[in-house]
């Protein structure tokens, strides 16, 4: 069992960067892939970003491409979030996911481990 533990968010301006981190625990990342989701008041949870267990392979979705940048440390049983020149409708609770899988997997159904979530807040 892989327990995730999400750090990093907070308030931020327009414009402003965050950096959002994921530690796990219990067992190793290396055979995990893994990914951020996140979700707004009132709107579907969706996926950020996501990474295979190699850490070369990633996607974003469109609205974050150029912003944000998705990475892991397994030698640390770490993944992190950089998210620049964020956005107010970057705002939303994230969530650091992981599932047993070679490939990149951007499908919450799935996912079978989720951290507890972080709340990020972009706004004047």
């Amino acid at each position: 069992q892989v327990q995730l533990v999400e750090t990093g968010g907070g308030w931020v301006q327009p414009g402003g960067s965050l950096r959002l981190s994921c530690a796990a625990a219990g067992r190793t990342i290396e055979g995990y892939s893994m990914a951020w989701f996140r979700q707004a008041p009132q709107k579907a949870r969706e996926v950020v970003a996501a990474i295979d267990r190699s850490g070369i392979s990633k996607y974003y979705i469109d609205s974050v491409k150029g912003r944000f940048t998705i990475s892991r440390d397994n030698a640390g049983n770490m993944m992190y979030l950089q998210m620049n020149d964020l956005k107010a409708d970057d705002t939303a609770v994230y969530y650091c996911t992981a599932t047993y899988s070679r490939r990149v997997v951007i499908d919450d159904y799935d996912y079978d481990h989720w951290g507890q979530g972080t709340q990020v807040t972009v706004s004047l």
